[in-house]
């Protein structure tokens, strides 16, 4: 299980802190310019990363869990991994696998090790997150069912594949998978799920989102955590 080492670091680190101000808003900057900042402790920084990214965590978390909460608690935990030491990121690959990674080992050995727990449903319809009203709210419904009915291993790539968008590579890098991998469980997805079902999710952009209420919970527990010395090790070394 990947999580937030809470001894043997650092305690006399620096602390987050805001940025200078009159400099570039966070929320346009790409993701080394953030990482840099970050690693610097700018609090804003960490919570536009975390913004950017907790809806696709969140995603491949309950794809493995089938389970919000479950799945808000995995997304929590991959980000004060990440953020707890971002030395170990190494820039040769995308940020965003990276993280994605995360989240996904860590939601399996969530899921290996409480076998026998039932899932509590499709992704936010279960948690009333969904803010359209009737067939729109049970079209997404009967998507997100028919998602979770697939076999796990098939059900995550089928998410970054064709609800998320992520590309073949990125999947891969992200799963820890071949590409040809992905391919072959992407057309076994495909068989296996009610005709039609791809082209339903073109008219769907809200299926399986994170709510407000999960994103901003997340953002702000991870920033109410990260600035205690014992939980926060900046890398002096440059992204």
């Amino acid at each position: 299980m990947l999580e937030a080492t809470h001894s043997g670091l650092d305690t006399g680190g620096p602390h987050l802190r805001r940025p200078v101000s009159g400099s570039t808003g966070p929320q346009t900057l790409p993701d080394l310019l953030l990482i840099e900042r970050a690693r610097a402790g700018e609090s804003s920084a960490i919570e536009a990363l975390i913004q950017r990214y907790s809806g696709r965590l969140f995603r491949v978390a309950h794809s493995v869990l089938l389970d919000p909460q479950r799945a808000e608690a995995v997304v929590l935990e991959a980000f004060l991994a990440a953020f707890g030491d971002l030395s170990r990121y190494e820039p040769t690959g995308k940020f965003a696998a990276w993280l994605t990674r995360l989240a996904y080992q860590q939601a399996r050995a969530q899921r290996t090790g409480s076998r026998g727990v039932h899932s509590t449903g499709p992704i936010e319809a279960a948690a009333g997150g969904l803010s359209a009203a009737g067939d729109g709210v049970r079209e997404r419904q009967e998507l997100e069912q028919a998602i979770a009915t697939l076999p796990e291993v098939f059900r995550t790539v089928y998410v970054l594949r064709m609800v998320e968008g992520v590309s073949g590579i990125e999947t891969a890098a992200s799963l820890g998978l071949h590409e040809t991998t992905v391919r072959t469980r992407l057309f076994r997805a495909h068989r296996r799920l009610p005709p039609g079902t791809a082209q339903k999710l073109r008219g769907a952009p809200a299926l399986l989102e994170l709510s407000r209420e999960r994103a901003e919970r997340i953002a702000s527990d991870a920033l109410a955590q990260l600035p205690q010395g014992s939980m926060l090790r900046i890398s002096a070394s440059p992204p």
